[in-house]
C-alpha cells in the first residue's frame, strides 16, 4: 500500500503571482505490519485472561497455575510426567509449581502402583474444595463469553482455532535447506 503525503509549499512567482505547489512524498508502509496479526491478537487476549484468572486465583492466595494444575490432575491421580505437557510446562517450572501446592496441602505424591519409576499427584481433600473453586470460575467466564456469542459465532471460534493449532504444529519457515541458502 502506498500512502501519500501531501505539503503544500508556497512559491512567488514573479510580481504577485502566488502558485501553490503540491509535493508529493511517496512513502511505502507495509500494510502487513500495520493490521494486527492472529499471534499478536491471540497473545494480548490470553495475556486478559491470564490477568483476569491470576487477580480471581489472588483472591484466595493462589495462583492461575495452581487452579489450572488442580484442574488437569484426575480423581485417580496424575503421573508427574504427563501433567507438564498437559499444561505446558517445563519441567523446572512444574517441580516448583507442585512443591508450593504440596507446601499449601493441596496435593500429596505416591509412587505409581503400576510403574514404580514414576510418581502419581493425587488431589488432598483441601485440593479437591480448591479444585472445585477453579472448576466454577472457569465455568462462569466461559458462560459469560457464551452470553455475549451466538452459537455459529462459538463454532467459528472453535473451527478457527483448532485451525491455527494445526498450522502452528505444522509451521516451518526456515528449513535447513533455506537456512543453508542464507
Amino acid at each position: 500500500m502506498i500512502v501519500c503525503i501531501v505539503n503544500l509549499i508556497k512559491i512567488d512567482i514573479v510580481s504577485d503571482l502566488i502558485f501553490y505547489y503540491a509535493c508529493i512524498v511517496k512513502i511505502i508502509i507495509f500494510e502487513s505490519m500495520k493490521k494486527e496479526t492472529f499471534d499478536s491478537v491471540l497473545r494480548s487476549t490470553w495475556q486478559v485472561v491470564s490477568k483476569m484468572y491470576n487477580k480471581e486465583a489472588g483472591k484466595f492466595d493462589s495462583t492461575m497455575a495452581m487452579g489450572f494444575a488442580l484442574l488437569s490432575i484426575d480423581a485417580e491421580g496424575t503421573p508427574s510426567t504427563t501433567l507438564g505437557p498437559k499444561m505446558g510446562m517445563e519441567p523446572t517450572s512444574l517441580s516448583r509449581l507442585l512443591n508450593a501446592m504440596e507446601e499449601r496441602k493441596l496435593i500429596f505424591r505416591t509412587q505409581n502402583p503400576r510403574d514404580g519409576r514414576s510418581i502419581l499427584i493425587h488431589l488432598t481433600p483441601f485440593g479437591i474444595e480448591k479444585r472445585e473453586d477453579s472448576k466454577s470460575v472457569v465455568l462462569n467466564f466461559n458462560s459469560k463469553i457464551e452470553e455475549k456469542l451466538n452459537e455459529i459465532k462459538i463454532k467459528h471460534f472453535f473451527e478457527v482455532m483448532g485451525s491455527i493449532r494445526t498450522v502452528a504444529k505444522e509451521f516451518e519457515y526456515f528449513s535447513s535447506k533455506t537456512i543453508e541458502t542464507i
